[in-house]
């Protein structure tokens, strides 16, 4: 099984080097001297790691075969790849692998269906579900301890406890607006039609 594990950056300094976002919980295992990545697109790899540092807070790699600025630029927006065992766990106990938790189902406390995680976008500051709710729109869930509260791979689900607004603001703003038009339906069929839930973290 096939897992994303970086995007290459820009380029730093001339000897080849390159700036990382890492998107696995474990760089020391992935992106060790040695390991050797598929790319996305494949025309650029596969990659080899020859060097790996840490400057500034930031993960920097050389790849064996690219010496130059030139060659590290060129590799800017592609994504690094590991080929990993599909049994095969994260060492952290509260930690996940993106395919573990796609197609969970998404409930809140109390067994209400929210949706089915079909994406993890990973973010500087935090990761979010994509969630595809039953009538097909979709809503971004931080994954933070305060508001997913479980994930039972079992039971494939993931448990939350939204702050208001998260997952049902739209009702929320339809009703309003239904209340102030003297119970006129357009307004709130066409909020409820137009806005993405949870666009703003």
């Amino acid at each position: 099984m096939q897992l994303v594990v970086a995007r290459i950056g820009r380029a730093h300094g001339i000897k080849g080097e390159v700036t990382v976002e890492v998107r696995t919980d474990e760089p020391e295992l992935r992106l060790g001297p040695g390991a050797v990545l598929t790319t996305d697109p494949a025309s650029a790899g596969p990659l080899t790691i020859a060097t790996g540092r840490v400057h500034s807070g930031r993960l920097l790699l050389r790849f064996e075969g690219v010496s130059d600025r030139t060659g590290a630029e060129a590799l800017r927006n592609t994504l690094l790849i590991a080929e990993i065992d599909p049994e095969e766990l994260p060492e952290g106990e509260d930690e996940y692998y993106d395919h573990q938790l796609i197609d969970l189902d998404v409930v809140t406390a109390d067994g209400t269906e929210v949706g089915r995680i079909t994406e993890i976008s990973h973010l500087p500051t935090q990761d979010l579900f994509i969630v595809e709710r039953p009538d097909g729109s979709e809503v971004m869930i931080p994954f933070v301890e305060e508001i997913v509260s479980e994930i039972d791979l079992e039971e494939q689900k993931a448990v939350i406890t939204p702050p208001p607004g998260l997952i049902d603001d739209r009702a929320e703003i339809a009703s309003s607006r239904e209340d102030a038009a003297d119970g006129a339906e357009a307004g709130g069929k066409e909020i409820g039609g137009e806005e993405t839930v949870g666009e703003e973290s």
